[in-house]
């Protein structure tokens, strides 16, 4: 292939075509006309002798070659952007920008609050817009429409950076007039019954029944592991209303020791330890690789990661 003949412009065309799989949508997205959006499939079509995109039932699908090209136009698209973005500090002092995070309310209640501190002592201008797992999708992280996604995930694109900012535990939380609190064993908690709470990953949750074990997350699965099961009488998606319905007498709400022990200065609340072994799991922050290199963008997930130890740090002493 002769560089020569490739047009850079035509490399943004193919990243916005294979993430929309449209072509009017891809039009409206680069702003142009529609006419000049297929005019750049049929040059794209002759620089790659591939179909690229090819119509089908569900749409618009890429072939196993354009498969193959699009985490490389990604990649040198982003090293691009790099090249030609002025290198200059970010300046959080005076900067008014407004930072989208995508978090569930386990990560509101537990990281966001000594974040915000921060902020106001570094960035007081700087504005969170948090959004939920229900507001967004991933498509929407890898255009960078969202800056962050901090939360625990099955799966997540192999494109996206990752880190880890901590590992939580499981405790439980009951009334302190519940029955049971003086006799926590295994089989009193499979008697009691339960409030699930989501696992929050992307679209989690969505139509469950107490029968989906394999969907139901981590504290189902390591019970099946022991070859029991739970009786879930309720089920919500947000971890302070689960805080809540454990103040009821008959039920027992199993949750990140995190998020739990927000409520040890709740006289209505006791804390437990699972009486049966639940695996930990890891709170992650991801991004788009197109933002990999901005300055602010840098300067916040640093921010983020210093928070994030400090509440690691804490918990440790408190331990």
């Amino acid at each position: 292939m002769n560089l020569e003949r490739i047009d850079l412009n035509l490399l943004v065309y193919l990243d916005v075509l294979l993430r929309e799989r449209n072509v009017t949508r891809s039009a409206s997205v680069l702003g142009i006309t529609q006419p000049a959006m297929s005019n750049g499939l049929r040059r794209l079509r002759e620089t790659f002798d591939d179909p690229l995109l090819v119509r089908s039932s569900e749409g618009m699908m890429p072939t196993e070659r354009a498969q193959e090209l699009q985490p490389l136009i990604r990649q040198v698209l982003a090293t691009i952007e790099q090249a030609v973005e002025p290198n200059k500090e970010f300046d959080a002092a005076s900067s008014d920008r407004v930072f989208r995070i995508m978090t569930s309310d386990y990560g509101e209640a537990t990281l966001l609050p000594r974040l915000l501190e921060r902020l106001r002592d570094e960035a007081p201008e700087v504005v969170l817009d948090i959004l939920t797992p229900s507001d967004m999708s991933f498509l929407e992280v890898e255009r960078g429409q969202v800056d962050l996604v901090i939360n625990r995930f099955d799966s997540m694109p192999q494109s996206f950076h990752q880190v880890t900012l901590w590992r939580d535990s499981f405790s439980c939380l009951l009334s302190a007039e519940n029955p049971i609190v003086d006799r926590f064993s295994l089989d009193a908690y499979l008697q009691a019954n339960h409030v699930w709470v989501s696992k929050t990953g992307m679209g989690a949750g969505m139509g469950l029944t107490p029968k989906d074990t394999k969907r139901l997350g981590w504290v189902d699965e390591a019970l099946q592991r022991i070859g029991r099961q739970r009786h879930i009488t309720v089920f919500t998606r947000h971890y302070q209303s689960a805080a809540l319905l454990a103040q009821q007498k008959s039920l027992v709400v199993t949750i990140p020791t995190k998020a739990a022990v927000a409520q040890e200065g709740n006289p209505h609340l006791v804390i437990k330890e699972p009486p049966f072994e639940i695996a930990p799991f890891e709170l992650k922050m991801a991004w788009s690789p197109l933002l990999q290199h901005n300055s602010a963008h840098k300067w916040i997930r640093r921010l983020i990661v210093e928070v994030a130890k400090s509440v690691e740090e804490e918990a440790a002493g408190n331990a």
